[in-house]
C-alpha cells in the first residue's frame, strides 16, 4: 500500500506541476515581461527567450507530463493488482480515484492557480523550464520533438504581433469598465488608435474662413484695423489672398508698436510657414510640427492651391474632443466628425457665426 500511495502522490505532483507552468508561461504577457526588465528582474531575460521560442517549454512540460501520467498510471495499476491479489473491483477503484485526482489535482486546481497568480509564479516557473529544458536539449530529444512540431505546424506564427489595435480597443472598454480608465482617457486612447484615419484637410481651417493680412500693409495699419484681434498667428499673403508667404505673431505685432515700428510693413515680423499636404495623416502632421518647432501650417492641395491652415491646437483638440466609437466606423464618419468638431471650436473663436434659429 505505501508503494502505491508513493507512485500516485509522485505521479499527481509531476503533472501538477507541469500544469502550473503551463499556465503560468501561456498566461505572461509581453507587456509584463518588457517592465520586467525595466525593473531589472534577473529572470525578465530568460522569461523573454522562453516566450519568443514557446516551443521549446512547451516540448519539455508535455514530455514530463506525459511520462507522469504514463509511467504513474503502469506503477499504480501493476502496485494496485499486487495490493488487491488480482481483484478487479479493487483496482477499479484505484482506478476511478487516480483519475478523479489527476482531473482535479493535477489539471483543473493547478491551471487556475497559475492563471490567476502567474506574475507571482513568473520566476520561479523560468527557473524550472530552464532546468527541465536543459536534459531534452543536451540528450538532443529536443531537437527531434521541435522539428516534428515545424514538419507539421510551419513556422507556427513566429515573429507575428502578439497583440492588434482591436485588442487595444477592446482592452480599453474593458479596463474602461472595470474603473481602471475614466471614460475621457479611454476616448483618448481609442481616438489614439484610429488617429492615421484623420487626414490635414479634416481638420484645418478651411480657406474661405482664413483670417490673413496682405505683408504690405504696415503694422500700425493692420492694428487699427484689427484692435480686438483673437488670433495669435496671423498668416500674411503677397498680392493675393492665396499666395501665402508666411505669417507673424500677434506678440511681435504689439512689441513692434510699443517700440515705435508701427511704421514697417508686416514683412518685418514675418515668419516662414510650413507648407503640408492635404491628404497628410495627422500623427504624421504633429511629427512635423513638433520637429519644426511650428504651431501651425498651411494646407494645400495637388496643385499647390491653398487649402487652408492647421495647427497644433487643431490636432490635439481632435485627439481629445473627437468620439470615435469603436473600430467599426469608417474613414468618412471620422472625418465628418473631426470636421464638426472644428466648426464647434470656430464659433467659439468667432471665426464663423452662430446659426440663428428661425422665427
Amino acid at each position: 500500500m505505501t508503494l502505491l500511495l508513493i507512485y500516485g502522490t509522485v505521479s499527481i505532483f509531476f503533472s501538477f506541476l507541469c500544469s502550473i507552468l503551463e499556465a503560468v508561461l501561456l498566461s505572461v504577457t509581453p507587456t509584463f515581461v518588457n517592465v520586467a526588465k525595466s525593473e531589472g528582474k534577473s529572470f525578465a531575460e530568460d522569461l523573454e527567450t522562453l516566450k519568443k521560442d514557446v516551443d521549446k517549454p512547451l516540448i519539455a512540460i508535455l514530455t514530463l507530463n506525459t511520462l507522469a501520467h504514463t509511467v504513474g498510471a503502469i506503477l499504480v495499476g501493476a502496485e494496485a493488482k499486487k495490493v488487491f491479489n488480482d481483484d478487479g473491483y479493487g483496482v477499479f477503484i484505484v482506478s476511478a480515484v487516480m483519475t478523479i485526482l489527476i482531473l482535479v489535482a493535477s489539471e483543473i486546481v493547478p491551471k487556475t492557480i497559475g492563471a490567476t497568480y502567474w506574475k507571482q509564479l513568473a520566476n520561479f516557473t523560468t527557473k524550472a523550464l530552464n532546468m527541465m529544458i536543459f536534459p531534452l536539449k543536451w540528450t538532443g530529444i529536443l531537437w527531434i520533438l521541435q522539428l516534428a512540431t515545424k514538419l507539421i505546424g510551419g513556422k507556427g506564427g513566429h515573429g507575428e504581433s502578439v497583440l492588434s489595435r482591436e485588442d487595444f480597443s477592446a482592452m480599453t472598454d474593458i479596463a474602461h469598465e472595470e474603473g481602471v480608465f475614466k471614460e475621457s482617457e479611454s476616448k483618448v486612447i481609442k481616438n489614439l488608435l484610429n488617429f492615421k484615419e484623420i487626414l490635414a484637410k479634416d481638420i484645418m481651417t478651411p480657406r474661405t474662413v482664413l483670417k490673413s493680412a496682405n505683408e504690405k500693409q504696415t503694422i500700425q495699419e493692420f492694428y487699427d484695423a484689427h484692435t480686438n484681434l483673437r488670433f495669435s498667428r496671423v498668416p500674411v499673403f503677397s498680392e493675393k489672398s492665396d499666395n501665402i508667404t508666411g505669417y507673424f505673431l500677434k506678440d511681435n505685432m504689439l512689441e513692434a508698436i510699443i517700440k515705435g515700428n508701427g511704421n514697417e510693413p508686416l514683412t518685418s515680423i514675418k515668419r516662414d510657414i510650413i507648407v503640408t499636404n492635404r491628404d497628410l495623416s495627422i500623427p504624421s502632421l504633429f511629427e512635423k510640427l513638433i520637429e519644426q518647432r511650428e504651431h501651425i501650417a498651411l494646407v494645400v492641395d495637388e496643385y499647390g492651391s491653398v487649402s487652408g491652415l492647421v495647427s497644433q491646437e487643431d490636432v490635439i483638440e481632435t485627439l481629445l474632443g473627437l468620439e470615435i466609437m469603436d473600430e467599426s466606423d469608417n474613414v468618412a464618419d471620422l472625418q465628418s466628425m473631426a470636421r464638426k468638431n472644428w466648426e464647434v471650436r470656430a464659433k467659439l473663436m468667432g471665426i464663423i457665426e452662430e446659426e440663428t434659429p428661425e422665427e
